[in-house]
This record gives structure tokens, sequence and C-alpha cells, in this order.
């Protein structure tokens, strides 16, 4: 009997749990290692020798790095899987397969976003709550949604996201020659 083959938010899911399990999991990593070499040929195999591999000149366009958008891309996606996730087509997946796959997602970004950035709530309040902004308002932080009129003084309204600033921001530096455009290298396996 041939068993169906585990779709991908599920291996997503997997390879996140086993990838700890050996890291911190000595007694699983050798079952896992035991469990990978048992399957390939007893003997060991031989490598061909290396193939001289010539890289191609890569532009890497200076408006690609200067915001660091792609980097912090790249890091969401080694951390957390984000473009294979929102690339994959979830729609034929149950609720339980997704919801599996978006807590290892978010906790890999969230890794990310609390090791390079410092964010602090712009408003305190509790969202829902009611407040008056007087005219002097900071328009850069805070946007006004529904009944906008062009009156700024005493603005009376209820707070419905308390908005996000950066304290600290710290993104790696390129590498020379690094592809901006590159946000995240294909594999290869051997």
């Amino acid at each position: 009997m041939s068993e169906k083959p585990l779709d991908l938010v599920t291996r997503l899911w997997f390879a996140w749990i086993c990838f700890f399990r050996v890291l911190f999991d000595g007694g699983f990593a050798r079952r896992a290692w035991s469990a990978a070499t048992d399957s390939e040929a007893s003997a060991p195999r031989e490598l061909p020798p290396p193939a001289a591999v010539v890289l191609p000149e890569s532009p890497a366009p200076a408006a690609l790095r200067s915001d660091g958008a792609l980097l912090l891309l790249g890091l969401l996606q080694r951390e957390g899987r984000l473009i294979d996730f929102l690339e994959q087509d979830i729609a034929s997946f149950d609720d339980a397969d997704v919801g599996a796959a978006v807590r290892v997602i978010h906790d890999g970004c969230q890794k990310t976003l609390r090791a390079r950035f410092a964010l602090e709530p712009i408003r305190t309040e509790a969202e829902g709550k009611s407040l008056v902004l007087g005219a002097d308002f900071d328009v850069h932080a805070i946007k006004l949604t529904g009944n906008v009129t062009s009156d700024t003084k005493n603005l009376k309204g209820t707070l419905r996201h308390k908005g996000w600033r950066a304290r600290k921001a710290e993104l790696p530096e390129p590498t020379k020659g690094h592809d901006g455009s590159i946000v995240c290298q294909a594999e290869v396996e051997l």
C-alpha cells in the first residue's frame, strides 16, 4: 500500500520541529542521523571533483540595497519561510494544516523582528478606546480615518490601531558582490 506524500505546509511544520529537536536533543539527532544514513547505500560514495564555478557578474543595483527592504524580506524567509508560505496556494489545505504552518512561520518571523528591530507603540491607549487629539497631533504618526474634516481642533475619535514606531533597526551589511535582488538562494542538495 502506497502512502500519500505529506503536503507542503505539513512538511514545513515538520522540518521546523525537526530542526529544533536535532539541535537540542542529542538522542533524537542520533536516531535521525541513523535513519538518514541507513536509507542510503552502506558503502560511502565518492563525490566527483568540484567543477570550476564561474559566477556571473551581478549589477546589484544600489536601489535594491539602500532601504533594506529586500534584506528584511530575506531574513523573514530564512527564519520563517514567509515567502514560501505566501506564494503557496493554501485554498486546498484544511484549517488545521494552515494553523500549524502559521504558528511556525509566526515564531520564525517574530524571532527575526525582535532580533533586528526595537518597536514601540505610537499610542499607549487600548484599541477601541475613545480619545481626543489636540490640533498639534503628529500627522506623520497618526492617520485619521472615517468622517475627516478640515477642522483639526479637539478631534474626538476611537483608537483603531495603536501604530508602531521603530527605535532600532539593524539589518546586516551586504557583503562585497552581494546581489540585492537575490532574496533567498535556491538550494541544491548533492
